[in-house]
């Protein structure tokens, strides 16, 4: 029953949100808490770009094909599926506001800690996950603002300002760039500090998660949607990841690819990035109330996680009986041998 339950980062989003509902920063403090989560953004998109091994992105490169699957499910099926399902639904049923960040979600990057994480519970190719998963997200930070000016003028949403390209390239790309350029020398004391650096990582996003609901809640979040509304995106939620994860495994197998590989393109390919969607989210749209727009991605983030959670455990098992029926077979034939 473990896996069903939130994990922790998901309890201290709540908790976060639930502080910014009864405490929102506000005025002064909510400017000079703004200055201070955009240098904790750029210092997590830094220690991205310091993990990153090159040698793992250019290992990665040889297995092209598989590379080439995962990026067209993150950045092709996934935001047209979002785009169908604003066509199918009416407004009435799923606010606009909400829709929004529904399609916000489709167009951001794979998640890599998780999906490298299910990829190895699940006995998958996890190299090719690692590599995957990391060019899933150097890539979306030039796809993700592209494919939402793209996307909103086409589901009516409205666009973006191409200054926010701008905005992208200098508080994300900057400091993932200079934390590349500087990997062959912190590279490995950063990997090896994981637990110590964790902080800075969940914190950045709770920053600005905190930052997002205060504003949202002194524009009045709570008393625009209701129970139902959240009801529904929770739903639609589970739809989208139902259809993409239906599509990368059977698409997987029928294209050929083994088992091991089925299994990267799977997690890889349906997962969505809360610690990129967030701070994305906040360049993006900047100056409006993101409070609705960030809420459709923690609720999904959510809702991957016990999908892949179980999803992985069964793939395990499935391997245990493969590995236990081919000992049987070669016993037995052994025994027959002799």
């Amino acid at each position: 029953m473990r896996r069903f339950l939130p994990d922790t980062f998901t309890m201290l989003l709540v908790l976060t949100v639930l502080t910014a509902s009864f405490f929102p920063v506000q005025g002064a403090s909510a400017h000079y808490f703004s200055i201070a989560t955009n240098f904790a953004i750029g210092l997590l998109f830094f220690l991205h770009g310091a993990r990153l091994s090159r040698d793992v992105v250019i290992a990665g490169l040889l297995h092209w094909r598989l590379h080439l699957v995962i990026l067209l499910t993150t950045f092709g099926i996934f935001p047209l599926l979002a785009l169908g399902m604003g066509q199918i639904v009416p407004t009435s049923i799923l606010p606009t506001a909400l829709y929004t960040g529904i399609l916000f979600l489709s167009v951001l990057p794979s998640t890599v800690q998780s999906s490298i994480a299910f990829t190895s519970i699940a006995g998958g190719n996890v190299p090719a996950a690692i590599c995957a998963a990391s060019a899933s997200n150097i890539f979306g930070m030039f796809l993700t603002p592209l494919l939402v000016g793209v996307l909103f003028s086409v589901g009516g949403q409205g666009g973006f300002s191409w200054d926010v390209l701008e905005q992208i390239m200098l508080q994300l790309l900057a400091p993932f760039i200079a934390g590349q350029l500087l990997q062959p020398w912190i590279g490995s004391w950063i990997r090896s500090k994981k637990q110590i650096l964790m902080p800075v990582d969940r914190g950045s996003i709770l920053m600005v998660v905190y930052s997002a609901f205060s504003e949202a809640v002194v524009e009045g979040l709570w008393h625009t949607f209701s129970v139902a509304d959240i009801a529904t995106v929770i739903v639609a939620n589970i739809v989208l990841l139902a259809l993409v994860l239906s599509i990368t495994m059977f698409g997987s197998r029928a294209l050929g690819f083994s088992k091991a590989d089925e299994i990267t393109i799977t997690f890889c390919g349906s997962k969505k990035s809360l610690a990129s969607g967030v701070p994305m989210a906040n360049v993006i749209f900047a100056g409006q109330g993101i409070g609705a727009i960030v809420l459709p991605l923690m609720l999904f983030h959510q809702v991957q996680l016990m999908t892949c959670a179980f999803l992985a455990q069964k793939y395990a098992d499935a391997a245990k009986k493969r590995e236990a029926a081919k000992a049987e077979t070669e016993a037995r034939e052994a025994t027959n041998a002799a």
